[in-house]
């Protein structure tokens, strides 16, 4: 059953001001002093002090707060190519969404440039005023090249999180669930039904875990990914099999786990049914999922499951990710964020899930208790806990493998954390209050 009606949430986009953020100042201007000192002449000891050290911009601006999510809206969500504009409200909520979980700041760009070249210098120019790039909705293979070269050529955090974020969620999971069935991760067998950016992205990420490359087999609208196909471009090359296995369907046979990164339908109870004991699913299509959760328990209730959806165990959710990495990445100044903090970032997801759940938390899900096993390998976005164990382990990854600008006292940080995010969500209830919704 939906949640909401259609018009209810074109309601939500345009009731009062339109869209979903807003610029307020932070400091008083109230009186002509007040004036001087946020503009002429006031603000020129400012200028003056980051123009002889440039650090001094995360003193006196906004920029260790500040994150640009960029996209061209050539892949949003299941909409596909519909252009920046229309992309627009996911670019919002997406800036929504680092606010209430982590309180970083966001200016949604959404930008007419199709080719690698335009947006790489385009995004390049950012960097003065930004912390970091969050690149958000940007089609495959272009997608790759972009982050890469940005990555390279930038020294401030760069993350594209359609490919990372499901990586990182699902890598989560899997440290999990192959504890919890005894299974050794350089030994499983992978099936992976996408190829796109986040399948990649996905299947890199397990490898770096530990997953052998030659135990995944990624499919794509053509089928099984090998040496004997023509066409394939250098992202889906690097997981060509050596041969041609045969269908899904018969690949499916004695596999670990499948992922699923593609469409409604893509697998059915037959292929459930001869995966290996004690199998994993990640279904993440949306809003249907490869395929339906009841369907795989009715036949193999041994199997550890999760999709995107909030309305089944083990939600493949982005929102634990993101917020938190940038959380950490910003705070520590890193200049990128690269593997080890992606991994330190799945660790502690993964270990959160071990830790007892408050019950105010389950109140909020509607069930009496959340307790580490097969229907809980993955904690809820909701949970409070997440910053505070996420962030940190992200800035100590940055700390440790000499990315980070400052050094950081862990234990004051993550007191900070949360001193910070509890004045943050007063304030942003605050404004919110203030415009009387009533949805």
């Amino acid at each position: 059953m939906a949640l909401f009606t259609k018009q209810e949430a074109l309601d939500y986009h345009s009731d009062k001001r339109k869209g979903k953020l807003e610029v307020i100042s932070i400091k008083p201007c109230d009186t002509q002093k007040h004036l001087s000192l946020a503009y002429s002449p006031g603000v020129a000891e400012s200028c003056r002090e980051i123009a002889a050290d440039k650090e001094k911009v995360y003193e006196y601006t906004n920029k260790g707060n500040l994150v640009a999510v960029v996209s061209n809206g050539t892949a949003v969500l299941g909409l596909g190519n519909i252009g920046p504009e229309a992309g627009k409200p996911v670019m919002e909520g997406k800036g929504v969404l680092f606010k209430i979980f982590s309180d970083i700041d966001v200016y949604d760009i959404n930008i007419d440039a199709t080719t690698p070249d335009e947006i790489v210098t385009f995004c390049k120019m950012l960097q003065p005023t930004f912390g970091g790039i969050n690149l958000e909705d940007i089609k495959a293979p272009e997608c790759f090249e972009i982050e890469r070269r940005l990555i390279e050529e930038m020294d401030i955090p760069v993350f594209h999180d359609d490919q990372h974020g499901t990586a990182i969620i699902s890598g989560a999971g899997i440290m999990n669930a192959l504890e919890i069935s005894g299974k050794k991760i350089d030994e499983i067998k992978v099936v992976v039904s996408g190829a796109g950016a986040s399948a990649i992205a996905c299947s890199e990420f397990y490898v770096s875990m530990g997953v052998k490359r030659e135990n995944i087999h990624m499919f794509d609208s053509r089928g099984l990914i090998h040496v004997g196909r023509e066409g394939l471009n250098e992202f889906k090359q690097a997981f060509a099999q050596d041969k041609d296995y045969g269908t899904l369907a018969e690949v499916m046979v004695g596999a670990d786990m499948f992922l699923g990164l593609s469409v409604k339908d893509a697998i059915n109870q037959d292929m459930v049914k001869t995966m290996a004991e004690n199998a994993i699913i990640f279904a993440c299509a949306n809003p249907d999922p490869e395929i339906p959760y009841p369907d795989v328990k009715e036949v193999r209730p041994d199997i550890l499951m999760g999709t995107g959806r909030s309305d089944f165990p083990n939600q493949v959710n982005n929102v634990l990710g993101f917020p938190f990495i940038f959380r950490g990445a910003l705070d520590c100044r890193a200049t990128v964020i690269n593997e080890e903090m992606k991994i330190a970032c799945a660790q502690a997801i993964a270990d959160l899930a071990k830790e007892p759940v408050p019950q105010d938390i389950c109140d909020a899900y509607g069930v009496d208790s959340l307790e580490y096993g097969i229907d809980y390998i993955i904690p809820k976005p909701l949970d409070p806990r997440v910053l505070t164990w996420l962030a940190p382990a992200v800035a100590k990854a940055a700390m440790d493998t000499g990315v980070a600008g400052i050094q950081l006292d862990l234990d004051q940080y993550t007191k900070d954390l949360e001193t910070n995010m509890k004045a943050s969500k007063a304030r942003t209830k605050g404004v919110v209050d203030s415009f009387g919704y009533d949805f």
